[in-house]
């Protein structure tokens, strides 16, 4: 997989916020050395956040994203003012950039307050610095232009240390998109910021061995895409070749083949990871002394919220006729007959519950405001969500005091097979349930 084929989940996520007309725009442009964004002095340009991925080294795969002004106004400035709040849920680093040649105002002052709310690293680029020579020989001119010679190097910066420095923040830099002054030293600032949310743990790579036997199922039926596995399956794959450990893959309806040829070879797995929707069947062929678990569970683990996943699954049995049960995809794709968020989990949910439940789903960036009104929230994955993202809903839902769980936790917890299926990663040190 090239970095051009990073997915979005799993590239670091760097968003431009600021007024309007303070060269957002221009300054993203300047970055990517491409023209991303519609550049121009008419307020207001910027009307949807707009996205690049690309390589910024040393933080590697990126995706740096331009938002509409924060002090936009009116029915339409409100909703894009919503929309960059959105975006600013999914952001690893922001750049505030602010007009060299003023004072910062109380929009600008309020995005910070939302920065350090949500523990965002962040640095302000002054922008249009090559204006600074245009304010003449005043006190103020002499005050800005000392400012900006005495500015920072780029350096490693940390949340939390934007401590006053004569009168700048230390991670304040002074830019010039037009002039392309500053440029590659915001990039190399931006290089050295350490984003919050990153827990190092990997897929699976870090509860096996190297020289372990990893099975894993992988149904080929309607709904897999069409010459290619999802990306949770190919990460497994990656992360156990790193390991030095072996991929065995295979579909559900080979598996009891497989096992009878490694039992009769002398050798079972150390680890069989099962598509979650086949949980059931796979749970009778694998023998009970084989430790099993699931994708959608190593995802949950991954993207840092698999306590609060497993204690959410307990809900299931509260439900009460008439409750609202939101079924949420951080993707959006074509539903098939037989689709796991519309038909199989409210079956199973049916089934194991024997009430009738209201199912709401969502997908993609939709993801309700108001929660309140939900007695439970059975979210994907999220592989195609960044961790900031998917902690983000976690504690949406946590504040609004509804349950929340995953898919492959909530089948295991219906399927009777929940502790088995988390054992082997408790059993490794990794955390344990409080």
């Amino acid at each position: 997989m090239s970095l051009n084929d990073t997915p979005s989940g799993e590239r670091l996520r760097i968003s431009f916020f600021g007024k309007r007309n303070a060269g957002k725009s221009s300054l993203v442009n300047a970055v990517t050395n491409q023209q991303l964004a519609v550049v121009s002095d008419t307020l207001g340009t910027t009307t949807d956040p707009v996205s690049k991925a690309m390589e910024l080294l040393p933080l590697g795969p990126v995706l740096i994203t331009d938002t509409p002004g924060f002090d936009d106004s009116g029915t339409l400035g409100e909703l894009r003012v919503k929309r960059t709040k959105q975006i600013l849920n999914k952001t690893d680093i922001a750049i505030l950039v602010t007009d060299a040649t003023r004072e910062m105002d109380v929009s600008e002052e309020e995005l910070l307050r939302i920065f350090e709310e949500k523990s965002i690293p962040f640095i302000i680029a002054k922008n249009k610095s090559d204006l600074l020579d245009s304010l003449g020989t005043g006190s103020q001119a002499t005050e800005k232009k000392e400012e900006a010679a005495g500015a920072p190097e780029a350096g490693p910066l940390e949340i939390g240390k934007n401590d006053e420095i004569e009168g700048t923040r230390t991670n304040t830099i002074f830019v010039s998109a037009t002039e392309k002054t500053g440029i590659q030293e915001l990039k190399e600032m931006i290089g050295h910021i350490v984003p919050s949310g990153d827990n190092g743990l990997k897929l699976v790579g870090d509860i096996i061995e190297p020289g372990q036997t990893i099975v894993l199922v992988i149904p080929i039926d309607k709904a897999a895409p069409k010459g290619r596995l999802i990306l949770p399956q190919q990460q497994a794959i990656r992360d156990i070749l790193d390991t030095g450990a072996f991929a065995i893959t295979t579909r559900e309806t080979e598996l009891a083949e497989l096992l009878e040829r490694m039992s009769n070879a002398g050798q079972k797995p150390d680890l069989v990871i099962t598509d979650s929707q086949v949980f059931e069947k796979v749970n009778k062929i694998v023998p009970q002394d084989v430790a099993l678990t699931s994708f959608s569970i190593l995802m949950a683990r991954y993207k840092g919220f698999l306590d609060t996943a497993v204690k959410g699954a307990g809900a299931i049995d509260s439900l009460q006729d008439g409750d609202r049960v939101l079924i949420s995809e951080g993707c959006t794709h074509h539903r098939q007959c037989g689709d796991i968020g519309t038909v199989k989990l409210p079956n199973w949910l049916a089934q194991r519950t024997q009430k009738s439940l209201v199912i709401e789903t969502s997908s993609g960036a939709d993801f309700p405001e108001n929660l309140e009104d939900y007695k439970l929230i059975i979210h994907c994955g999220g592989c195609m969500l960044s961790y900031r993202e998917m902690i983000y809903r976690m504690k949406c839902a946590e504040d609004a005091g509804i349950p929340f769980t995953n898919y492959g936790i909530a089948i295991a917890f219906m399927k009777g097979i929940l502790d088995r299926t988390i054992s082997p990663i408790f059993k490794t040190g990794d955390g344990s349930l409080s």
